[in-house]
């Protein structure tokens, strides 16, 4: 079982539920990498100002996470899995976007074993300039 690129519908490839969705497509999905797309709605709760905050930046980013171990598990016909944020390191977010605006974040898996994922992760902005980095740690709950 798999899909054709993009996937619009990721509902099933991610255990969070509206309205904590922070990623509405996955753009592609290989072994050691994933991107997702994002178009940052106003009624979003991590929105103020007009610009999705810092923590909705770093949500997207661990969700982009759960979409590559979410998409893995939907080609062997299992249900998404669970799984936390075990680390978060060098975090740096040059630009905030605003309402209506659609960002893709890269993420390269660096390893991956037992259920714990070690990943490098970048997020652009619509004109492909990055605007947000980090390297984060994800553990699927048992």
């Amino acid at each position: 079982m798999s899909a054709q690129f993009p996937i619009k519908d990721i509902t099933s490839l991610i255990p969070q539920k509206v309205p904590f969705v922070m990623v509405d497509s996955l753009l592609s999905c290989a072994e050691t990498e994933v991107v997702s797309a994002f178009t940052v709605p106003a009624h979003n709760i991590f929105v103020e100002n007009n610009c999705f905050t810092e923590p909705g930046l770093v949500e997207n980013m661990a969700q982009t996470i759960a979409l590559h171990t979410g998409y893995n598990y939907f080609v062997k016909g299992e249900d998404a899995p669970t799984g936390y944020i075990g680390s978060i390191k060098k975090t740096r977010i040059s630009k905030l976007p605003r309402v209506n605006e659609t960002i893709s974040t890269k993420v390269n898996i660096l390893h991956e074993i037992l259920g714990v994922t070690m990943v490098e992760i970048v997020v652009f902005n619509a004109e492909n300039v990055e605007i947000a980095s980090a390297e984060m740690k994800t553990v699927l709950a048992s």
